[in-house]
């Protein structure tokens, strides 16, 4: 059986560099292509990393996009961590634009998202991320990969220690992992399950276009 050939942005991200650990380990899995602003320091023989600045043009390095199967894209960035205008770019036009990239050259690509609980399809929340990621997914829709799959997880739960982004995070990681876990089980998942679910559907398929939080919990994986 031939390998997958997969593209993927984020990959420095807790749940990229998660997913592009899964796929350097997968046997369906022949080549991934990182397009990204700095490498992870990872070399393997099946790993392609393509350093680029302008995710708002992909001219310059749009032959790394041809004959790909699978695309995982995972940036993204917390609410209130960057002004407004720069939350829509990196939410909205750095998907927009890799995505059209990806479509013209890689038109039946499966398309995997990582998008947020609450994201709002009819783009009309007042709620800045449920918004924006709203208006990311629409987009990818309306390009009809050969696939598209959203995952909208709640809390993700970091499994390996890292800093949070502000203090906010903090308390709900501490909270999560001795109380809510037990109490409300369904109000997040681990960084771990999320990345073995969007891996295990885009590269083997899903039955789902939106993979909502209690979805991606069920989820049963090989």
């Amino acid at each position: 059986m031939q390998g997958k050939k997969v593209i993927m942005t984020g990959s420095n991200g807790m749940i990229g560099g998660l997913i592009l650990k899964k796929c350097l380990e997968r046997n369906d899995v022949a080549s991934v292509t990182a397009i990204v602003r700095k490498s992870a320091g990872i070399s393997h023989p099946k790993l392609h990393e393509v350093i680029h600045n302008d995710f708002l043009n992909y001219a310059p390095v749009e032959n790394h996009f041809k004959d790909k199967d699978v695309c995982f894209f995972c940036i993204g960035v917390y609410t209130g961590q960057v002004p407004k205008d720069e939350f829509v770019k990196i939410t909205v036009d750095y998907t927009k634009e890799f995505a059209e990239t990806l479509k013209r050259l890689s038109p039946q690509a499966v398309f995997c998202f990582l998008s947020g609980s609450g994201a709002d399809s009819k783009e009309k929340s007042s709620i800045l991320f449920a918004r924006e990621k709203g208006k990311a997914e629409n987009i990818l829709l309306r390009l009809a990969f050969g696939a598209t799959h959203i995952f909208r997880p709640g809390y993700i739960y970091p499994v390996t220690p890292r800093k949070e982004p502000n203090f906010s995070y903090r308390v709900f990681r501490v909270l999560y992992k001795y109380f809510l876990v037990y109490l409300f089980p369904s109000v997040g998942v681990t960084s771990e399950k999320l990345a073995d679910v969007m891996t295990s559907v885009g590269i083997t398929g899903g039955e789902k276009v939106i993979y909502e939080n209690a979805d991606i919990r069920n989820f049963k994986t090989g």
